[in-house]
């Protein structure tokens, strides 16, 4: 069987392409559609279908200019209801690829319109299985996405779900079977997801916490839902996106890749709802900055950081954007839904300065500065994620998570200067960014994070390790 998994990094996800006798299949695309015509083009194919397995929330799909472009049929599974024209599938109904057959199996849980679709091949012997957010390696699907909860329809009641969906209509399937999840490590739609991006079904049987032959479905639901934190706040808002259309990224692009003299970009920035997004690298960003802009760095997990921490996906924005990589940063926001960019500083950070507007900059130390400096009444904070801090951690040291900053802004320690630092350098500057931008100054960012910490000879002991941990 011809399939191929287009896996983007950036946000964690994996679309499919499958191809067979010049008709083409895509599974859940990315907004960016040309990659996929580009590919049936290449095979003489035309593309006869583009298979939903959701209404996504972590990122805007591309199903919608797909079909315009390339007149494929959209399916979604049984009770989707997307204000567009589309096939509802119903539960076991086949679809005809060429010489394979797609099978659409309605695995509710994750949202009640999930889907995973079994691929069938010219033998008419099931290959693989596209699961979508129902299934991943090592994981299964966060069951509080939905796009309405209600008393009546609860993260515990989609749990249930869930079990009974991976119990009757998953494990039931062949070992042989190959898995084709819709996300891996680093994706906020589940919480134990490996770097791994395919596996086989009963492989998964034997190492998957979700799949326990023995599991019931209360200990099920406790163990999805243990240690599950909040959603990020776009998530809602590109489920209504998916659901109710959108603006073709063509367009977006067309009206966001303007560039502005810094002239024109000062008056801009200055309407009280715009907000400079500058997307250069971290250490960049450390030496100059224009004030009160904000750091997301396009070289790490940019989109779902711009989606987690602005939150608004109406957020008028302008960039500061590494030369060349303009349409980039355009196409890589609008994955989830920011869609109004209003131009990009031309020339850069060296126009603006030339043409006479002030900069601001972070103060920042190395990591062996920061050894030296370091006592007993420094005040740490650290900006990684909770499993992070808990495994290894400067002693002492606060635990204030780059992605809760929102929530727990009133817990930044005021009065004298603090050390800031995550895992390489990347969130601190993101932080360090927003608090500046919201009038905290007394931090001091370490450059390189943790990982440059571990080097400077300080002894261990002034660290919980994993050989010293308390």
């Amino acid at each position: 069987m011809k399939i191929e998994q287009i896996y983007t990094g950036c946000i964690a996800q994996a679309a499919y392409y499958l191809e067979s006798n010049g008709e083409a299949a895509i599974f859940d695309p990315l907004r960016e559609v040309q990659p996929y015509l580009d590919k049936a083009q290449k095979d003489h194919a035309t593309i006869k279908y583009i298979f939903e397995t959701h209404f996504h929330a972590d990122f805007v799909s591309g199903h919608l200019d797909l079909a315009q472009k390339s007149g494929g049929k959209i399916v979604y599974g049984p009770t989707a209801q997307p204000e567009f024209e589309a096939i509802i599938a119903t539960d076991n109904q086949e679809f005809k690829v060429g010489h394979y057959t797609i099978k659409a199996i309605h695995t509710p849980g994750h949202t009640l319109e999930s889907t995973c679709y079994l691929l069938i091949d010219e033998s008419e012997k099931p290959y693989g299985i596209i699961t979508g957010d129902t299934l991943f390696i090592g994981d299964v699907g966060r069951p509080d996405l939905a796009q309405a909860l209600t008393e009546e329809l609860t993260q515990e009641k989609l749990a249930g779900f869930l079990f009974d969906s991976l119990r009757n209509k998953i494990m039931p399937l062949s070992d042989d079977l190959i898995v084709y999840p819709s996300h891996g490590a680093g994706s906020a739609c589940g919480k134990n997801m490996s770097k791994e991006t395919t596996d086989t079904l009963g492989n998964q049987k034997k190492t998957n916490y979700a799949l326990r032959a023995d599991m019931t479905k209360e200990e099920f639901t406790k163990e999805l839902l243990d240690g599950l934190g909040l959603p990020p706040a776009y998530f809602p808002q590109n489920v209504l996106l998916n659901i109710k259309g959108y603006e073709s990224l063509d367009s977006v692009i067309e009206k966001s890749n303007i560039g502005l003299l810094p002239t024109a970009f000062e008056a801009a920035a200055n309407q009280d709802d715009v907000l400079v997004l500058d997307v250069r690298h971290e250490n960049d960003f450390v030496k100059a900055h224009i004030p009160n802009s904000i750091f997301i760095g396009i070289q790490g997990n940019f989109a779902p950081w711009v989606g987690s921490l602005l939150r608004d996906v109406n957020q008028k924005l302008l960039l500061v954007i590494p030369e060349g990589r303009e349409e980039e940063t355009i196409t890589r926001l609008s994955r989830v839904g920011f869609d109004h960019v209003l131009g990009y500083l031309k020339g850069g950070i060296e126009a603006w300065k030339a043409a006479g507007f002030e900069v601001d900059s972070i103060n920042s130390v190395s990591p062996e500065e920061f050894a030296h400096q370091l006592t007993e009444k420094s005040v740490v904070v650290d900006a990684r994620k909770p499993g992070e801090y808990e495994a290894e951690h400067v002693e002492n040291a606060i635990n204030l998570p780059l992605d809760t900053i929102n929530e727990n802004f009133p817990s930044i320690p005021k009065g004298n200067d603090f050390f800031l630092h995550c895992a390489g350098g990347y969130r601190s500057v993101i932080m360090a960014s927003i608090l500046k931008s919201r009038g905290i100054h007394n931090f001091i960012n370490v450059e390189k994070g943790m990982n440059g910490i571990k080097q400077t000879g300080v002894n261990c002991t002034q660290f919980v390790c994993p050989s010293t941990k308390k």
